[in-house]
């Protein structure tokens, strides 16, 4: 079994502050409002809070566009507020991570303001300049056709210098050159050292394999030829010196403290991975890969969608986990966060008749998988992605706007365009960000309880089905599910929190069968991923004595699994 550490046995919930709670009536979620809800998230089983971005920003990426480190934004609150949020944390036996944004800032950073002044600016390299390229008649074009992630090229010209500025995603994001060393120390003090020695627990640490490009700067080859500018991730993920650079940071200022941290890492091999998060190579405890949560989409557009089978599904999650056994590596469970889509509607159903019967499954689902646990707010009442009646214009990320924006640009005079359009909506729909970013639904009043005021974005029409003040006392509710699910999992913490993963019935396209190991133990998880009732026949010899099930007792059917039944069986 891999050696026990707080942080492998922790339930993390996540918190987008903007859309969480908000406790003065402006429409946006606070810090204050966070404090509020804090023995809701203890009474869950929660031990780590991961608090997305709430430094100072113009909030063009929802403050992924950092401005000053080591501030807040006003609207969330005070640093005097993150001092609060802290030590009522900490009071209530939990810990809290902050999200380390260091791949980019802000263009309104006090950084990057000094860097675009003039090219003899002592920061000037401390952001990447290069300059334009010419085409044969003399247009001024990119450095090269590297494609941002949110539409466009990564290069934005800047008139003052006669240059480029990299940006990998909005251009209001400058990436930060890591190549140079007077900017790794900067980074160092501002964004990790002021935190921690506030007390912090750690980081989740944004676009962790993107700090370390390759340097030749080099055109991207092309794999969208309808498309002008090209997917670069060749040239920035897990870079030449990207292990150096965590490394670094490691032994300079995150050694000194007992904290955890995970890196968004999204796609790696399995020997890339083990370079991340091995004990041994001393960088992170563990890591976000996008196996599952990007089944079926194209990972370099996510808005260019397949379509997944179930099979699919389970070799997701299999080769998601599967890396770490045999190894001193870690990793974690999810199938929601701050960029994703709703879990019920992606892998589930959120129908009205199979919504929570679909929720339970999922909970159990995860609640068994081996690695860190982490629950993103809303997650644990059932939320669901944005009704598809909404028009696009409800949708507020920046990475759909510029998307729907560009799509229209290339598309909207063809003759079929309203047919393109109607297939990319419901592609967004099922799959963009903006589907996890609804406000809370706290109640089934005025705003879902919300807010008092007018919401920075509109709440889910679901609220008066799906809330947290009709579940939290149900004992039949999913809330009242997740925390039974959350606590068989530190019960036996041995077989589901550390033990192997073995599918019994990878091709089966309606359930989803698995052991998870530990010793002499043994569980055995069964899930029919389907609204029509499945024969249940046990794949392995035994006796079954019943751990958890989302079916109410007494009505457990030994010879057949319902429309969305999972159980959690110790076998013996």
């Amino acid at each position: 079994m891999s050696k026990p550490i707080w942080w492998k046995e922790a339930n993390v919930y996540q918190i987008w502050p903007a859309s969480y709670k908000d406790s003065n009536g402006d429409g946006v979620g606070d810090i204050p409002g966070i404090i509020s809800t804090l023995d809701y998230v203890k009474s869950l089983g929660i031990d780590v809070i991961w608090l997305s971005p709430m430094y100072d920003s113009p909030q063009d990426d929802m403050g992924y566009d950092i401005s000053d480190y080591e501030n807040v934004y006003s609207k969330y609150g005070t640093l005097e507020d993150m001092e609060q949020l802290i030590k009522e944390t900490h009071g209530r036996g939990m810990k809290l991570i902050l999200d380390l944004v260091i791949n980019h800032t802000s263009v309104e950073h006090a950084w990057f303001k000094e860097s675009r002044s003039s090219k003899s600016n002592p920061k000037r390299d401390w952001y990447i300049w290069k300059p334009p390229k010419y085409d044969k008649d003399g247009n001024r074009q990119p450095p090269n056709n590297w494609g941002s992630y949110f539409s466009g090229s990564t290069w934005k010209y800047d008139e003052l210098t006669d240059e480029y500025y990299l940006h990998l995603f909005a251009e209001s994001q400058p990436d930060l050159n890591w190549e140079n060393a007077e900017t790794r120390e900067a980074i160092y003090k501002s964004a990790v050292s002021f935190w921690l020695d506030k007390g912090i627990d750690g980081f989740r640490i944004d676009t962790a394999g993107m700090y370390s490009k390759v340097q030749s700067f080099e055109d991207a080859p092309i794999v969208f030829p309808d498309v002008e500018f090209q997917p670069c991730k060749l040239y920035h993920q897990h870079g030449p010196r990207i292990h150096e650079f965590h490394k670094e940071l490691v032994e300079k200022i995150i050694s000194k403290y007992d904290v955890m941290t995970v890196g968004e890492v999204g796609h790696s091999t399995r020997d890339q991975s083990l370079k991340y998060v091995s004990e041994e190579e001393k960088e992170m405890n563990m890591m976000f890969l996008f196996d599952v949560v990007e089944v079926g989409a194209d990972p370099a557009d996510r808005f260019r969608y397949k379509g997944y089978n179930l099979v699919d599904f389970k070799k997701a999650i299999q080769s998601q986990g599967s890396f770490i056994e045999g190894t001193s590596a870690w990793s974690t469970v999810f199938i929601e966060n701050h960029d994703q889509p709703r879990s019920i509607s992606r892998f589930g159903n959120d129908s009205p008749e199979f919504r929570v019967q679909s929720g339970k499954a999922l909970a159990l689902l995860q609640a068994t998988l081996t690695g860190t646990e982490f629950i993103y707010q809303g997650q644990e009442i059932g939320m669901i992605n944005l009704p598809k009646e909404w028009p696009l214009d409800e949708y507020l990320d920046i990475n759909t706007i510029n998307y729907v924006k560009s799509f229209k640009e290339k598309y909207g005079k063809e003759p079929n365009y309203e047919e393109k359009l109607a297939e990319l909506k419901g592609n967004i729909n099922l799959l963009a960000r903006d589907n996890a970013r609804s406000p809370v639904q706290w109640t089934s009043g005025s705003q879902a309880g919300f807010t008092s005021g007018k919401p920075w974005m509109r709440v889910n029409d679901t609220y008066k089905e799906i809330n947290v003040e009709s579940q939290v006392n149900d004992p039949d509710s999913l809330f009242t599910f997740w925390k039974a699910a959350l606590k068989l999992r530190k019960e036996h913490k041995d077989v589901f929190i550390y033990g192997n993963f073995t599918i019994l019935d990878i091709q089966n396209d309606q359930l989803f069968t698995f052991l998870k190991t530990s010793g002499d133990k043994t569980t055995y998880i069964v899930i029919n991923f389907s609204t029509k009732p499945a024969h249940f026949t046990p794949l392995k010899e035994g006796k079954f004595n019943l751990l958890l099930s989302n079916v109410k007792e007494g009505s457990l059917d030994e010879a057949n699994l319902g429309p969305y039944e999972a159980r959690a069986y110790i076998v013996s």
